[in-house]
């Protein structure tokens, strides 16, 4: 299973960042190899569509889980149609929210949040 992560750097001790098209970094963990891997987010550097591009490159990088703080609704409706789960995290290390998750401590985002249309870091 892989688990991704929106993140504010590129290394496991980074802290999760809750913007999920907007966020820096993708940290995806594989629970077999129990490995990183490190994207960057395409969906930063776009003008309009953010959620869109990013969730896009989530799909394409076959991830099970998604940890990241809200979803806005193109992200959400892309990911939750792909099969993929969404779960809430805070800002905490990205190695201790995947932590969490395989503990069953995290809660399901079961809705999109709001768009952020135009928000930049």
């Amino acid at each position: 299973m892989k688990i991704l992560v929106s993140s504010s750097g590129k290394v496991k001790t980074d802290v999760l960042d809750s913007r999920f098209g907007r966020c820096s970094y993708f940290q995806i963990f594989d629970t077999e190899t129990k490995e990183y891997t490190v994207l960057e987010n395409k969906g930063v550097t776009s003008a309009q569509g953010a959620g869109i591009a990013a969730a896009q490159q989530v799909v394409d990088n076959d991830v099970n889980i998604v940890i990241t703080g809200a979803a806005g609704p193109n992200a959400f409706r892309i990911l939750d149609g792909s099969g993929i789960k969404i779960f809430k995290g805070t800002e905490e290390k990205v190695e201790d929210i995947i932590a969490l998750y395989l503990d069953g401590k995290l809660q399901e985002i079961a809705h999109a949040g709001t768009a952020h249309n135009g928000m930049h870091k």
